[in-house]
């Protein structure tokens, strides 16, 4: 694993176990890029215990989306070449709330969609111009097939699902690789306090597919893989039944 890791969302649980196995594979330096970066010690603490030469930390507002263009290429000019981005920021939301709270509603399609948007057309650029790298998107099965209980985040899924399939077709034949990792309910600290979904996963397996599919160059994998034929089978269900399906 050559080049720097960058984990836009440097607190992220995905993220940091990402890193911390591409750590472990050889990776050298990681750059941790998040808002309040001067409180990320225990992850910075955890990257260099699995054996980081350095971790380097950048403030960073994934909402600030006028500031991605000048953040990222500071980044990558003081830190680079990069060899994987790593794009593990988001907000679940409350979705009870952002039904009658439009500001709400709006704000998790922003982080979730819109955010991703700018993030990854600016680092398409600055990868494509290096000649190579690789972009990691988390999407989420929630977009596959949007259910009542959750479609404001499962819409901002969706669109980012759709988004960044374009985009690695569009890379297609410049040396940057992007994989899209689309996960099933993940226990962790988002999902806190929630009944785990059938087909649950922890972020540490969801680390372990996603590195897996890097080193195996794939483009798109399910986590775990058993949702892949489930969900082909939910695509077909009435969407009576399907608007009382839970989160």
């Amino acid at each position: 694993m050559t080049g720097t890791v960058l984990v836009l969302g440097g607190r992220s649980e995905i993220g940091l176990a990402v890193a911390e196995r591409l750590v472990r594979g050889g990776a050298g330096k990681v750059v941790l890029a998040a808002r309040r970066s001067k409180e990320l010690d225990a992850e910075a603490a955890r990257l260099l215990d699995a054996g980081a030469a350095a971790v380097e930390r950048v403030e960073f507002d994934a909402d600030d989306v006028a500031a991605h263009e000048s953040v990222l290429r500071e980044i990558a000019d003081t830190h680079g070449p990069l060899g994987v981005v790593v794009t593990a920021f988001g907000i679940l939301g409350d979705q009870s709330r952002a039904e009658s709270d439009a500001a709400h509603a709006v704000a998790i399609v922003h982080t979730d969609y819109v955010a991703h948007v700018s993030v990854l057309t600016h680092l398409a650029t600055l990868l494509r111009a290096q000649g190579n790298g690789q972009l990691v998107v988390f999407s989420s099965v929630a977009g596959i097939r949007v259910r009542r209980a959750n479609y404001v985040y499962g819409s901002a899924k969706a669109g980012l699902d759709g988004f960044a399939s374009g985009l690695a077709d569009a890379l297609a034949g410049s040396g940057v690789h992007l994989v899209m990792v689309r996960p099933g309910f993940v226990v962790g600290r988002m999902t806190e306090g929630m009944s785990p979904a059938p087909f649950s996963s922890t972020p540490d397996q969801v680390a372990d597919a996603t590195v897996s599919a890097l080193n195996r160059r794939r483009h798109v994998i399910w986590v775990p893989g058993v949702l892949r034929p489930v969900f082909a089978v939910m695509r077909l269900l009435p969407r009576a039944i399907w608007r009382r399906m839970p989160r």
